[in-house]
């Protein structure tokens, strides 16, 4: 039975998917609200974003509309950065509040993003705060080509370090996210957290949210530092992952339902 808008019996053209040519800058319109501030101040309000891949970066950024930019605040650069996003020629530094913020905006190239400004997201922070619509967005636009869904379980989790069991439970929240491992949150009550100590750092991720405990390895053998963490306040897209605590696979042996991954 042929599908909708095909000749019955027409053969389609069959296509793996490849990525784009690694010198190609690719771009798609977005429809969601996305607000930039600094220091209380609205740099960014936009309805009509446009997502931006650079060559041989996975993750986007945006670009507005000039009109959609606080233009009065930016001021063209006298000294561009040595690095260079993918064909950016003219940069601008951001002046609010009597604070310079150096080539924190630059316009974007080729004749499709004419007329468009890109900010600064990564290795610095040169706007505060980032919102899609009304939940503020962190370290990056998120794709939405990639999906992070997490799925309670009653599959059968151990995880050991150096041959000691720090974690077993029958009731994990499996996270699957687009390019990544599988990462299994734990509920509290089934991690030996006697056998970590607490550190120090926080890490944030545009689709679970901000992530503000981390611990330690404190048992024998290697120091593993940052081993495991919580989000105490996830997205509500990933609520179910709320207190729980996740490892990292690359450096403890997970077992799931007998077999060690």
């Amino acid at each position: 039975m042929g599908t909708s808008g095909s000749e019955p019996g027409a053969v389609p053209v069959v296509r793996r998917r490849r990525p784009e040519p690694p010198d190609t800058l690719v771009w798609e319109p977005s429809e969601r609200w996305v607000r930039g501030t600094k220091g209380g101040v609205t740099v960014v309000d936009s309805r009509r974003p446009v997502l931006v891949w650079e060559p041989g970066v996975p993750v986007p950024i945006y670009a507005f509309p000039a009109d959609d930019v606080r233009t009065d605040l930016l001021r063209r650069s006298e000294q561009p950065p040595g690095r260079r996003p993918a064909g950016a020629a003219v940069f601008y530094d951001l002046v609010l509040h009597d604070r310079v913020v150096r080539s924190a905006a630059w316009e974007c190239p080729g004749e499709d993003l004419a007329g468009h400004v890109c900010f600064a997201w990564f290795d610095r922070e040169v706007l505060d705060h980032w919102y899609e619509e009304e939940e503020e967005v962190f370290v990056h636009p998120r794709d939405p080509h990639k999906r992070v869904d997490a799925l309670p379980s009653t599959r059968h989790v151990r995880i050991e370090i150096a041959g000691v069991v720090v974690a077993d439970t029958r009731s994990p929240v499996l996270l699957f996210e687009t390019g990544l491992p599988v990462r299994y949150y734990i509920p509290r009550e089934d991690v030996r957290l006697d056998l970590f100590t607490r550190a120090g750092t926080s890490t944030r991720c545009p689709y679970k949210g901000v992530a503000t405990e981390y611990w330690s390895w404190a048992g024998a053998g290697e120091g593993l530092r940052d081993v495991a963490w919580s989000y105490p306040d996830p997205l509500p897209a990933v609520g179910v992952i709320k207190g729980r605590i996740a490892f990292y696979d690359e450096y403890v042996d997970v077992i799931v339902d007998g077999e060690r991954q």
